[in-house]
């Protein structure tokens, strides 16, 4: 990650803090009324499906800038609008085929297939809010459902279509070959059914609920709109200024928000800010058709997860918050957007990149505690620490190492006692499990869930009797050595010293001598040796920690002693 820049008395300076001027610069208070100078900051998501990790990247842009503002003492809100009116599109992947029932629907209207929640958008919502709420985020949420039901809109709904043209005259523009699409299903009906077919509202068919629909008319005196339903038949007459059956076209709508709510800074994927794309159109209609400004915006790219290419939430069974929770603790899941940029593209990897990620999280909280280097990099671990309402988010009292909590936690097979037991004597005393929450859990999920089974470790029953009957002769004067002089009472650096030391006892050194080119050839075979008998595999955690967890009965009884 980069340095962050020097601001004004010596503060680093980041993405977050020119978003945040930006922001402040494109409210400008100073010409609002009194009791108006509050700035708006907005995030939507469509909930389609499963939020995933690439979806949180727009919380929590929206998050941090907002913080930030606060932090200044400016007032502030961050405004999340739910898209839960937008139309229910695929039947995702393990999902009963029959829900292609309600493709064309909304999706509040969409029944959640396990019958858990009040609807198919619920279901999505709900893991994304309690992910949120973990890592201390909060926000003012706007059902679209509710707001168009409730006619909200129907003043900015007849203003669109009254300028139908106007608005088609800038569409028209950016519509050239190759340009993007931001929905497909719009281009694709417009394409079928002509220039009636981009009306600015689309209608929800009465009778079946789907926007499966061509509309035939529309008469500007009555604002009655007249259509036909390509699913069901049915032929249908609602009124705009006294009914409220559908929703702006999404390159309306999103303008139409902004200055609805006074949305002054709002952040959108690389996807939307190409040209001829939603931002593009909508910074023109915003202003031409109702009057507003685009608010201030930032462009962020997309985020994988290792071994998977760009995710979509529609394909189902992507890792989202609430999956990453169970292995990261809060304060760092939300580090690993705030310290990067927000077009930065990088990967979050659930395999041994996780130990490396605390290992880095640990050193700059240590970084952190002292006041003379503070710099980007800690200005990036302060954000991700704590928020303006929540304070400092949950870590462990007592932070024991993730890479030793995983190994006791794989060796142990989990057993929460025991490696809270284990821990203590490896140096990190506490007073009880707790000390080590959320931690703890968080390794031992880990170890069971994320490590594949090969690369577990599973320590031996019973002796391997065989081996240690064809031990060569410096196997045997390697194990007799060491079990001579194993105590009763496991210290790690004790055994650390020891574990390292008795081949050098076997090339006639000291336990505290330098080792020779030929006490580290002997070292790695003592260990193998060592790992087999214990482990049954080449390899496993140190062997200290693995010696601490066993225990001394256990280590002799398979070593043979």
């Amino acid at each position: 990650m980069a340095r962050g820049k020097q601001g004004q008395g010596g503060d680093p300076v980041d993405w977050v803090t020119r978003a945040a001027d930006d922001a402040i610069r494109h409210a400008r208070l100073e010409e609002r009324p009194s009791g108006a100078a509050r700035i708006t900051c907005a995030s939507g998501i469509s909930p389609s499906g499963p939020i995933h990790l690439g979806n949180l990247r727009e919380f929590l842009t929206v998050h941090f800038v907002a913080e930030e503002i606060r932090r200044r003492g400016i007032e502030v809100r961050h405004l999340h609008s739910w898209d839960d009116y937008d139309r229910f599109r695929k039947v995702p992947v393990g999902v009963d085929p029959a829900w292609a029932e309600h493709i064309g629907r909304p999706l509040s209207a969409v029944p959640d297939p396990s019958g858990e929640f009040s609807s198919w958008a619920e279901r999505f919502k709900a893991p994304l809010r309690s992910a949120l709420a973990e890592m201390g985020c909060e926000m003012e949420e706007v059902s679209q459902t509710e707001r168009y039901g409730a006619g909200t809109y129907r003043s900015q709904i007849l203003t669109a279509v009254s300028r139908r043209d106007e608005i088609e005259a800038v569409m028209g523009r950016y519509r050239t070959k190759g340009a993007p699409v931001d929905d497909a299903d719009e281009e694709a009906a417009a394409a079928d059914h002509g220039s009636l077919a981009r009306f600015p509202y689309r209608p929800y068919c009465r009778q079946c609920g789907r926007d499966t629909v061509t509309i035939t008319g529309y008469d500007d005196e009555t604002t009655d709109l007249s259509y036909t339903c390509d699913s069901c038949g049915f032929v249908g007459v609602t009124n705009l200024a006294t009914q409220d059956e559908g929703k702006l076209v999404w390159k309306v709508d999103w303008p139409m928000r902004w200055a609805f709510e006074g949305v002054d800074f709002e952040p959108g994927g690389d996807d939307h800010a190409t040209p001829g794309s939603s931002y593009t159109v909508g910074k023109e209609l915003v202003s031409t058709i109702y009057g507003g400004r685009a608010p201030s915006f930032v462009a962020y790219s997309f985020v994988g997860v290792a071994g998977m290419a760009k995710m979509s939430s529609s394909k189902g069974g992507v890792p989202t918050a609430a999956d990453a929770l169970r292995v990261l603790e809060a304060p760092m899941l939300r580090w690993l957007y705030v310290r990067r940029q927000p077009r930065q593209v990088f990967t979050i990897d659930f395999g041994p990149e996780v130990v490396r990620l605390y290992d880095e999280w640990d050193a700059l909280a240590r970084k952190a505690a002292d006041p003379e280097r503070r710099d980007g990099a800690v200005l990036a671990f302060e954000r991700a620490s704590a928020t303006a309402s929540a304070g400092t988010l949950p870590t462990s009292p007592v932070p024991v190492p993730f890479r030793l909590l995983s190994s006791v936690a794989d060796v142990t097979a989990g057993s929460a006692s025991l490696i809270s037991t284990t821990v203590g004597r490896l140096g990190y005393p506490h007073d009880s499990v707790s000390d080590l929450e959320p931690r703890l859990s968080k390794a031992m999920t880990w170890i069971r869930e994320f490590v594949p089974a090969e690369d577990r470790t599973t320590v031996r029953s019973a002796p391997d009797t065989t081996r240690l009957a064809a031990l060569t002769e410096d196997e045997q004067r390697w194990l007799a050595q060491l079990l001579d002089r194993l105590p009763d009472s496991f210290d790690q650096d004790e055994l650390t010293t020891l574990i390292y030391g008795v081949p050098k006892l076997g090339r006639g050194l000291d336990l505290d001598d330098p080792p020779t080119d030929e006490v580290k050839a002997d070292q790695k075979e003592f260990f193998r040796l060592l790992y087999r008998l214990l482990v049954d595999a080449d390899r496993g955690p140190r062997l200290p920690t693995l010696f601490v967890a066993l225990g001394p009965d256990r280590v002799r009884a398979l070593l043979g002693g």
